[in-house]
């Protein structure tokens, strides 16, 4: 297990090498001068000299490799630069925001197991039956209803039925614990809700391919009881295909809830994303594209480690 760990560690270095090098260069080829949108946005008209002044205070005159020696060395240092707009350090900006994002991420995730796990279980068990249609009803329609639009349902009812709203400021949740969950969880729920819908329908698969393979009947032959059946062989080998979908899915919350955060508003990651695009801020989203990426490769780390622990054959056959 340890050495399949260490390969899987190792792989994640050219892959974070990989992006730090396309998302340095593709931002230098789009259209746009952070300079210029910086001192031309209030409306005002700035000489050349001006600009060529910022420019070089920014550091942005300097030979592109140099530029990218220099972000290389940032990366390696855990040091990401300024931001081009606010002037403060992007560890900082992103900072503020992650602990926000990571909190609901984190909550949708766990609403969504203990809700999908139970429903797919269900649903797949009991097929073709009135539970089963019940439940496909039940996750087709999270598929299907936007996030950010439930998140708008559950804020109309709580308005309607009991005259009440979410607070409107973010209080961390070491600070007042209450004040933070009565505002996260209802993001939590709105996503969660599509979350666990997929997930549901994964399990679903997973339960009815898995329970026609030859080591179920087997079971079975012997004489072993079906909750065993189930709990013992179906579900360990069920829940690979799951896993995947739930570590994909988290990776996703991170940064991907923008108009989910504008709804309940939210100051998170994604949010933060759109606003460091629009303002053509590089080191900004030099900064969250890395975060968002070194994400996705712990997860998928996380995933694989899990499947591992799950099915001893990828162990071996990782070697």
């Amino acid at each position: 297990m340890l050495r399949y760990a260490t390969k899987r560690v190792l792989l994640m270095i050219p892959t974070l090498l990989g992006v730090a090098v396309l998302i340095f260069f593709m931002l230098r080829v789009v259209p746009g001068d952070i300079v210029e949108v910086k001192l031309r946005g209030d409306g005002g008209n700035p000489t050349q000299e001006t600009i060529e002044a910022e420019r070089k205070r920014l550091g942005l005159d300097k030979p592109i490799v140099v530029q990218f020696a220099d972000w290389m060395v940032g990366l390696v240092t855990l040091d990401l630069g300024k931001s081009m707009w606010t002037e403060q350090p992007v560890v900082e900006e992103i900072g503020g925001r992650l602990g926000l994002s990571f909190q609901v991420a984190i909550m949708a995730t766990l609403i969504a197991v203990l809700i999908a796990i139970p429903l797919g279980t269900a649903s797949a068990l009991f097929k073709d039956t009135l539970v089963d249609y019940f439940i496909r009803i039940v996750t087709i329609g999270g598929m299907a209803v936007p996030s950010f639009w439930f998140g708008m349902l559950i804020i109309i009812a709580l308005l309607y039925l009991f005259n009440w709203l979410p607070p409107i400021t973010y209080t961390p949740i070491w600070v007042d614990p209450i004040a933070n969950l009565s505002q996260l969880i209802w993001p939590a729920l709105a996503v969660g809700y599509r979350y666990a819908a997929v997930v549901a329908r994964m399990v679903r698969s997973s339960i009815i391919e898995v329970m026609k393979e030859d080591y179920i009947r087997t079971a079975r032959a012997k004489g072993v009881y079906e909750k065993l059946v189930v709990a013992r062989h179906a579900m360990r080998n069920a829940m690979l295909p799951a896993i995947t979908v739930i570590g994909l899915e988290f990776a996703f919350l991170i940064g991907g809830l923008v108009v989910t955060e504008q709804v309940f508003n939210l100051n998170g990651i994604g949010r933060l994303f759109v606003q460091a695009v629009g303002k053509s801020d590089f080191t900004l989203i030099q900064g969250l594209v890395m975060l968002i990426a070194t994400v996705f490769v712990v997860t998928n780390l996380v995933v694989d480690l899990l499947y591992a622990a799950l099915d001893p054959r990828i162990r071996y056959g990782g070697r």
